[in-house]
């Protein structure tokens, strides 16, 4: 809870309020983070193969393999 203890309960609404917004804050931001870890092994798991197999990225969404590159 907050540093002071709500007088009314208005304020202890509203510091529940702010506590709820918080740990749910947190909860999304540790969710994010989870997300960008899963997005990040994908990348590699793609990536690995790719390079293994010849192929390079190029400029956008065109790939080509490595041995047709002019």
């Amino acid at each position: 809870m907050a540093k002071t203890d709500p007088k009314t309960l208005q304020e202890l609404t509203s510091v529940q309020t702010q506590d709820k917004f918080q740990a749910m804050s947190d909860q999304i931001i540790g969710r994010i983070d989870d997300m960008s870890s899963h997005i990040d092994d994908l990348e590699k798991n793609i990536t690995d193969p790719m390079t293994q197999a010849g192929v390079e990225e190029l400029e956008g969404e065109n790939k080509i393999p490595a041995t047709h590159k002019s």
